[in-house]
């Protein structure tokens, strides 16, 4: 057995990696919603979880079977979820090292040539999470309140709604609703997602870009919202921090997501800043890779090998294209 998988799923997609021992990816598979709560049900998840290890699970090093596996999980929250996901897996054969985690941490250990610290990953929704060096783990789950694109495109409507009843000055967000909707008024916006009769409302995840770039360009609304939006998320990693004696000593905080991947650096800042108020040797790092890649090194890390440097730029060095991992 010489082979090791990492699977991460999330919302948006659910992608597995199987690597050799010495980093190198040999086999990669995706598939659709993973959280065992937002898939519609836990059967939902686990078939869209078998179609990337379908992919992921190709060729003849299939038969010599794992040495571990790793999974990195949204959905992972209580108890009974890690039992859940412990019976369907080992029912699939991969119980050998098995290893389970709330995504939160397969995101710090991609960010991390240790695995310790705290992370926060903003995509569709928000994971934080926390490791410290004498074993503690703590994630969100549901103690978490701000959370990602979702939330941002709520709140955009909001303050264009706001805008609109003069409640809150002009912004340049309005228009940006109008293209995205293509309606030729706010009211026609607001008729479109609250109709009694009505299309399903469009999904509001996408207008955390527009919000970002006009926070970016100065726009006193996007800008008041995106500040707000990544203080919030400070408190909560700070919080992660305390959870697992963080706090008081220099940690690294990974910041991962599609929405903090974004070019603004209005969010980041907010979000680094309040952490820093408190915490003042943070040590703030945009992941270089994907959660998934966290739980392939998690993996490894099971089978009682430590990867050095080596391991991981082969693990760079092959990983899938972008198209994989695209959201």
């Amino acid at each position: 057995m010489t082979h090791v998988l990492g699977l991460d799923a999330g919302n948006t997609k659910t992608v597995a990696l199987v690597a050799q021992l010495d980093g190198t990816i040999v086999g990669s598979g995706r598939g659709g919603c993973g959280d065992i709560y937002g898939a519609g049900s836990p059967e939902a998840a686990m078939a869209n979880i078998d179609v990337a290890l379908a992919g992921a699970l190709r060729g003849p090093f299939v038969a010599g079977g794992l040495q571990a596996t790793c999974c990195s999980m949204a959905g992972a929250d209580w108890p009974e979820d890690f039992e859940l996901i412990r019976c369907e897996m080992e029912a699939r054969g991969l119980s050998r090292n098995l290893s389970i985690h709330n995504d939160a941490i397969g995101a710090l250990r991609a960010g991390t040539s240790d695995g310790f610290g705290v992370s926060v990953a903003c995509g569709t929704g928000t994971a934080t999470g926390a490791r410290s060096h004498d074993g503690r783990l703590w994630h969100n789950s549901y103690w978490q309140v701000p959370q990602g694109a979702h939330e941002l495109g709520e709140r955009t409507l909001e303050a264009v709604f706001r805008s609109e009843l003069g409640l809150d000055p002009p912004t340049r967000l309005t228009q940006r609703v109008l293209d995205y909707f293509q309606l030729p008024s706010v009211e026609q916006v607001l008729h479109r997602m609250t109709a009694r009769v009505r299309p399903p409302n469009p999904d509001l995840a996408p207008l955390a870009r527009a919000l970002l770039d006009e926070a970016n360009g100065g726009d006193p609304a996007a800008l008041r919202l995106v500040q707000q939006h990544g203080a919030a998320l400070g408190d909560y990693a700070l919080a992660a921090a305390r959870r697992v004696g963080l706090e008081d000593t220099p940690f690294t905080l990974v910041l991962a997501g599609g929405v903090l991947r974004h070019p603004s650096p209005v969010l980041k800042t907010a979000l680094v800043e309040r952490v820093r108020a408190t915490a003042r040797g943070v040590r703030p790092v945009m992941s270089r890779f994907e959660p998934v890649v966290g739980a392939v090194l998690l993996a490894l890390e099971a089978t009682g090998a430590a990867p050095d440097e080596a391991v991981v730029e082969r693990l760079a060095a092959t990983l899938p294209p972008a198209a994989l991992f695209a959201t």
